[in-house]
C-alpha cells in the first residue's frame, strides 16, 4: 500500500502511445490465416480462418465499478467499438473490472454476438441485457464447438481469483481459454499466476501458433495470482513455445511497477529462449506467421533514443 501512495514513478506514459486505426485492414482477410489486433490491455481482435474472437473487451473509461474514480485508461481504444466489424463470438477470461466492462458488454447486447465464459459469468451478462441463448458458460476441460463455424473454445486451468464486490469472492470461476481453428491455435491466459497446468496444456493442445499471456501489472505481494513477465516467459516454455503476444499492459496502471517494466524486461530476457516475441503498437494487426519484429516503439515515450539495431541483435537479428 505504502508504494502506491509514495507516488509511483512513471505508472502512467507522459503522452499518449503510438497507435494505428486498425478498421482499413479488417476489410481484408489475414493472408495466413490467422491475424491478431491488440486493442489495449487484454483486448484483443483475434481472426481465426475468418472467424472473429474478441478477447475480454473493455471500451470503457476505468477499471472500476466508478465512473469518476478508479484506474484511468492511458488514451481511448484505437478503434471505436460500434465501428468494429462483424464479430461472431467473445471470450470473456473471468469477471474483474478490467476483463469484463459493463457500458463495453451494453453496447456489445445490441449485436447477436454469442458468448463464451468460465462458469457463472454468464449472470453477469443475463443482468446486463445479453440473452440466455447467446451464453455459453464453461468448467475447465470443457470444450464448445461454435455453431456454423469450425472454431473450438476449451477452458483451461488458470491460477487467479474472482469478484465485482465485497461479497461475491470467488462466486464466479475464472479461466484461460484454447481457440482451434482449420488452421490456427491459440493460447489466451486471462489473468493468471503461473502453474504447471500450463504443462499439460500445452501437452494436449500445442502446439500454438499465438500465445497471448499477460505481463502486466503484477507484485510480489499479490502471491501468485499474476505472471509478469519473468513468468511469463517461465510460462511460455510449459505451454510449448509459440509466437508470444504480450498483453495486460500499457493501458491501465494497477501496479506499482513502470508502466513500461514488462515490456522493457521481456525485450531483453526474450532472446536465450529463441521464441518469437511480438510488440505490435496499439491498433497495429499482426499475423504471427509473417510478423517477426517491431521497434521499441513505446521508447519515444520517454523521448529517449530507439536503438533498432541493437534490439534486433537482443531478438536474434531481423527477419524477411
Amino acid at each position: 500500500m505504502s508504494e502506491f501512495l509514495s507516488g509511483r514513478k512513471l505508472s502512467v506514459p507522459g503522452k499518449p502511445l503510438p497507435a494505428m486505426n486498425p478498421l482499413v485492414h479488417w476489410t481484408k482477410p489475414a493472408v495466413s490465416g490467422l491475424r491478431a489486433t491488440w486493442l489495449g490491455h487484454s483486448t484483443v481482435l483475434l481472426e481465426m480462418d475468418g472467424i472473429r474472437i474478441l478477447t475480454d473487451p473493455v471500451w470503457g473509461l476505468r477499471a472500476s465499478p466508478s465512473s469518476f474514480i478508479g484506474p484511468k485508461r492511458f488514451q481511448p481504444v484505437p478503434a471505436a467499438l460500434d465501428a468494429l466489424p462483424r464479430i461472431d463470438l467473445v471470450v470473456i477470461s473471468h469477471d474483474h473490472y478490467d476483463h469484463l466492462d459493463f457500458p463495453t458488454i451494453r453496447q456489445l447486447a445490441k449485436r447477436d454476438v454469442a458468448f463464451v465464459t468460465p462458469l457463472g459469468v454468464g449472470a453477469h451478462l443475463e443482468a446486463w441485457g445479453i440473452q440466455p441463448q447467446r451464453i455459453v458458460e464453461l468448467d475447465w476441460w470443457q470444450s464448445h464447438a461454435v455453431p456454423n463455424t469450425d472454431l473450438v473454445v476449451t477452458a483451461t486451468p488458470s491460477q487467479h481469483f474472482s469478484g465485482r464486490g465485497l461479497t461475491d469472492r470467488n462466486a464466479t470461476l475464472w479461466s484461460s481459454f484454447v481457440l482451434r481453428s482449420p488452421s490456427a491455435s491459440v493460447f489466451f491466459s486471462g489473468d493468471t499466476g503461473l502453474t504447471t497446468e500450463y504443462q499439460s496444456i500445452g501437452e494436449l493442445f500445442g502446439p500454438f501458433d499465438l500465445v497471448m499471456l499477460e505481463v502486466g501489472a503484477f507484485h510480489p505481494a499479490w502471491g501468485h495470482m499474476h505472471l509478469g513477465p519473468e513468468n511469463a516467459l517461465k510460462a511460455l516454455q510449459l505451454l510449448g513455445g509459440g509466437a508470444l503476444l504480450p498483453i495486460h499492459w500499457g493501458t491501465f496502471s494497477l501496479a506499482p511497477h513502470a508502466w513500461d517494466q514488462p515490456i522493457e524486461f521481456l525485450l531483453n530476457a526474450i532472446a536465450p529462449l529463441n521464441s518469437r516475441l511480438l510488440l505490435p503498437r496499439l491498433g497495429e494487426p499482426v499475423e504471427p506467421a509473417l510478423w517477426y519484429f517491431s521497434d521499441a516503439w513505446w521508447r519515444g515515450i520517454h523521448d529517449a533514443e530507439t536503438d533498432s539495431v541493437a534490439i534486433k541483435r537482443r531478438l536474434g537479428g531481423s527477419h524477411e
